[in-house]
């Protein structure tokens, strides 16, 4: 039996509308994977910051055996902002495989006075500093947040309704920072209308190599731990058979290595994930446990 998996055409849920990044790279591994496996339908399910598909998919059921869905920080946040969601974004999946990671930069206006992450901790200590972000409860939004809990800052928050509205409010000075994902930011960056201080993840990103991480550039403000990023990961149903969890790991393992997929990170500054099944949920249980301290702690939980 465990040679006939898949024997129906394996479906893509992506918790987004089209045109996101998680819709964009679902689509990218659904043609990818096809030569590996079979057909890979991709299927959209907005709503509620990625609950909505998540639960559908945690409830199981008729087709399950065959849908992954990708998820991303949204299923880890979301479970921190709504703690009466009717899954466990841990216990009611199983983990295939952490896809990328993308760094968020915290970045300044160009015209900016502020220099460092240590000049704009310092500032904020003492004046009333805002951050923008795409909206409540996106992982721009929670680096914010977590900054603000390590440094002991009272940064004000100004959610817009998507990057589409943040980008243009921290280009004309409107906000004093933003913790952005690296595609929404990198051209700005590269173009001089925007200074990065800093990048969130642990190791410094190849594409900004002379950018230092916040642990480093905010060493002694308390950000000696910071870290986060924006993961993409696939997720399955817990009762998702097991061949079928070692096909598609084998499968992404020689998608991920292939040349396609390789010039295809740099499109989001990108860089492949490490962590497969175990490890991925690991990975996941620690971000779950990061973010409720941190809604906690913001008042965000609803």
């Amino acid at each position: 039996m465990a040679d006939e998996w898949p024997d129906n055409n394996i479906r893509l849920v992506v918790p987004y509308s089209a045109g996101g990044t998680t819709d964009l790279l679902s689509r990218k591994v659904a043609d990818l994977l096809q030569s590996e496996l079979t057909t890979v339908v991709v299927e959209n399910r907005p709503g509620a910051g990625s609950t909505v598909a998540t639960g559908q998919l945690a409830r199981g059921g008729r087709g399950s055996d065959h849908a992954i869905l990708m998820a991303s920080p949204g299923h880890t946040i979301g479970a921190s902002l709504y703690p009466n969601l009717r899954y466990n974004p841990v216990e009611d999946f199983t983990f295939i495989r952490n896809v990328i990671n993308i760094p968020n930069v915290m970045v300044v206006p160009a015209d900016s006075p502020y220099t460092s992450v240590a000049e704009f901790v310092e500032a904020a200590r003492t004046q009333q500093l805002s951050f923008s972000s795409p909206g409540i409860g996106s992982s721009i939004h929670m680096s914010g947040e977590l900054f603000k809990n390590l440094t002991g800052t009272q940064l004000v928050h100004v959610p817009f309704r998507g990057s589409g509205e943040a980008l243009p409010a921290l280009l004309a000075g409107d906000v004093d920072v933003a913790f952005e994902n690296m595609p929404t930011v990198y051209p700005h960056i590269q173009s001089g209308k925007l200074r990065a201080l800093a990048v969130t993840t642990a190791t410094p990103s190849k594409f900004l190599p002379e950018v230092p991480t916040l642990q480093t550039a905010g060493e002694g403000y308390g950000l000696e731990n910071y870290e986060t990023s924006a993961w993409f990961g696939l997720i399955a149903h817990k009762s998702f058979p097991e061949e079928g969890v070692t096909k598609l790991q084998g499968a992404l393992d020689t998608m991920m290595a292939s040349d396609k997929f390789q010039s295809f990170l740099p499109q989001f500054g990108a860089v492949a994930g490490q962590e497969v099944g175990g490890d991925f949920r690991e990975m996941v249980n620690a971000e779950l446990v990061k973010w409720a301290e941190v809604a906690e702690q913001a008042n965000l939980k609803r």
